[in-house]
């Protein structure tokens, strides 16, 4: 996997599909560079971190994507977190299974701004919306920025 962002020479869309990492639940979000905007898509369940790789294989089918950004979550410090060893693994098989680039993205603090939008959301809502594919949506928001700021 590579940890550092899309080559910056690259003047081309990029379509993507985010994922915010999680041992039970997996939120997924699919964005494009030209907007530098993401939306939330769904979330998927694991068994202790392991997701239905055929599940991921129809969001692949369905969105067309040209990379993947997986949610590294950092500790609050910096350090590493043993989530982040399973993260990187997860971005690791996505390349693997699927034959797509994978780039990682800082998450620290997605959660945090996820929450606070579903609070602003729930208010007048019917339907539920989920921390989980909000997070990873805030993750590739987020990497769409760091790549604009390479160019």
């Amino acid at each position: 996997m590579n940890l550092e962002l899309f080559p910056a020479d690259k003047a081309i869309t990029i379509a993507a599909l985010a994922f915010d990492y999680g041992t039970r639940r997996i939120g997924v979000a699919y964005g494009q560079s030209l907007s530098a905007t993401a939306k939330p898509i769904g979330v998927l369940k694991a068994k202790d971190g392991v997701p239905d790789w055929n599940e991921i294989g129809l969001l692949i089918d369905e969105w067309q994507p040209d990379i993947f950004v997986v949610g590294l979550p950092y500790n609050l410090d910096g350090s590493e977190s043993e989530l982040l060893v399973r993260a990187t693994k997860f971005a690791n098989r996505l390349n693997g299974r699927f034959n797509k680039p994978s780039y990682g993205m800082d998450e620290r603090l997605s959660s945090k701004a996820a929450i606070e939008q579903v609070i602003e959301q729930k208010s007048g809502s019917k339907k539920r919306p989920s921390i989980d594919d909000i997070a990873a949506q805030i993750i590739l928001e987020n990497w769409f920025a760091e790549l604009a700021l390479q160019k």
